[in-house]
């Protein structure tokens, strides 16, 4: 969920308000897939969701990716034309109720490509870029979702247009997880393009499969996992079409995989294909998927695999819901960091509390008004000292860099990059151009969150435990007055003196503070 106030561009026509006198709310998620786009519809009441719309339109944006990592304008007119129809549908939805991300394709674009922005003002809503493990973890949730209760282990398998997630988990709990650079649309470029389908050009793709499998191969098969499940476009049509010509009723058997391997192989040319359960759609990528499948049943040793419904935009809802109802996996993710890399956590906590203080004073004044506002400020606080684990001459560097290229569970790519800025930004220079990097409606918001990080800090640079003041901290633009309770600064002379030292910092990044 991006951080920055809701700005014009993303207000829906329509009111904000999706929660009516009964108490239900309306809330709806987005998956811009590599291959198809999709969009979900559910209302919440109380602890139950009921799916009450689907939209699905098959966009093939990952055949639109160029070798720059651009999208091609032909591919780019369809899918924004898709995201402005379901912008329509989404009408009335507060920015909080709608959550949108984008996978394998849009993780490649170019920094230069302004692909992304012109989505968002397609969508109305920010759209965020999560990491493929991250989509793995979501992938799961969402196909637990979907299974019986048990114990027992499970192998969860998603063919998405570009990426493949291969999950194993248990409950609800995904324990091992990996996304792997093979997907339907990917492999059907890199060896169907010419549209024939030949044993030779169906072994080099499944052999291209088997090779990005291999690092993680025995990993998996020694994961002990009782039953494997498949989830996703890809998935589902093959078990259509197995299902259709008789080969396997339930799920997709490795004897059935086979032989829909071969058929497509005596049929020979992909615009010749005439399958039972084949949609003409899914029929350009479907020979891609298949040897895709066919490479992870070789090289997991899958036997027979199950078929959910459920995908990584379900993974999404119940995320979300689960946010409002059951805490944020985030937050446990940010205690475990903490705790794995020994941070002094009674200090964080003091950090923690007189950021918060500090922040509410500024809501208005600074337009911080996100609900993930205070989230982000104190994730900060309590991860801003992780890299002492390391070295302490310049310790924020390297805590910024753990945050940034860590797997952290829960956050999207944007939001490391911003804990990252925050992690980095807490002392020593003031590091504007880590702000300017962050997308413009971000920029004033995480400079803003990092002022107060940094004054908080410096209130408790001495680590003592005793109580401190509670300042009263004002602000008109980017001039700052923080004014403390009778004569206080007078009787710490050392606090007057690094309050001084950081008002010269923040000038030098056009914040002025000044103190009493």
């Amino acid at each position: 969920m991006k951080l920055a106030p809701v700005m014009d561009s993303f207000m829906p026509e329509a009111s904000q308000q999706t929660l009516d006198e009964a108490g239900q709310q309306d809330i709806a998620t987005v998956d811009l897939g590599s291959n198809s786009f999709h969009m979900i519809v559910a209302r919440v009441y109380g602890g139950d969701v009921q799916i009450i719309d689907r939209l699905r339109e098959m966009v093939r944006l990952g055949e639109g990716l160029s070798e720059d990592k651009f999208i091609a304008p032909d591919v780019a007119e369809r899918a924004l034309a898709c995201l402005q129809r379901f912008g329509q549908r989404l009408r009335g939805f507060a920015p909080e109720n709608v959550h949108a991300v984008g996978t394998n394709t849009l993780r490649q674009l170019s920094p230069e490509s302004d692909f992304i922005e012109q989505a968002e003002a397609a969508l109305g809503y920010p759209i965020d870029i999560i990491a493929g493990r991250e989509e793995a973890r979501l992938i799961y949730q969402g196909v637990a979702y979907s299974l019986a209760a048990g114990n027992g282990r499970r192998l969860v398998v998603d063919i998405g247009g570009g990426s493949t997630e291969v999950i194993v988990g248990q409950g609800f709990s995904p324990r091992l997880r990996e996304s792997l650079y093979i997907g339907c649309v990917s492999m059907s470029r890199r060896y169907f393009s010419d549209g024939e389908i030949t044993a030779a050009a169906m072994q080099r793709a499944e052999l291209a499969g088997t090779l990005e499998i291999r690092p993680v191969r025995e990993l998996f098969r020694r994961a002990r996992w009782e039953k494997a499940v498949g989830s996703s476009g890809t998935i589902r049509a093959i078990a259509a079409v197995v299902a259709a010509q008789g080969w396997c009723q339930d799920g997709i058997s490795a004897e059935s995989l086979e032989r829909l391997r071969d058929t497509l192989i005596d049929v020979g040319q992909v615009s010749a294909l005439r399958l039972k359960g084949l949609s003409e759609e899914r029929r350009p990528v479907f020979v891609g998927g298949v040897a895709v499948l066919r490479a992870v049943f070789e090289s997991l040793g899958i036997a027979h695999m199950q078929v959910s419904d459920y995908a990584l935009r379900e993974g999404l809802l119940y995320e979300m819901t689960g946010r409002q109802q059951h805490g944020d996996v985030r937050e446990r993710t940010v205690m475990t960091l903490a705790r794995q890399l020994q941070v002094d956590q009674a200090h964080a906590q003091r950090v923690q509390s007189t950021a918060l203080m500090l922040y509410r004073q500024l809501i208005d004044a600074w337009s911080l008004n996100h609900p993930d506002h205070p989230k982000m400020l104190s994730w900060a606080a309590q991860l801003h000292e992780i890299g002492l684990m390391f070295e302490h001459s310049q310790y924020q560097k390297h805590g910024a860099y753990l945050v940034r290229h860590a797997d952290l569970p829960g956050f999207t790519r944007h939001e490391q990059m911003l804990l990252a800025a925050l992690v980095l930004g807490h002392r020593g220079k003031f590091p504007a151009q880590e702000f300017t990097a962050l997308p413009k409606y971000d920029q004033d918001c995480a400079r803003r969150l990092c002022v107060i990080l940094r004054l908080a800090i410096l209130m408790h640079r001495g680590r003592s435990a005793d109580n401190k003041p509670n300042p009263n901290l004002k602000a008109d633009g980017d001039t700052l007055s923080l004014c403390f309770p009778n004569d206080w600064l007078a009787t710490h002379p050392l606090t007057q003196l690094e309050l001084e030292q950081e008002a010269e910092r923040l000038a030098k990044a056009a914040i002025l503070l000044g103190f009493n």
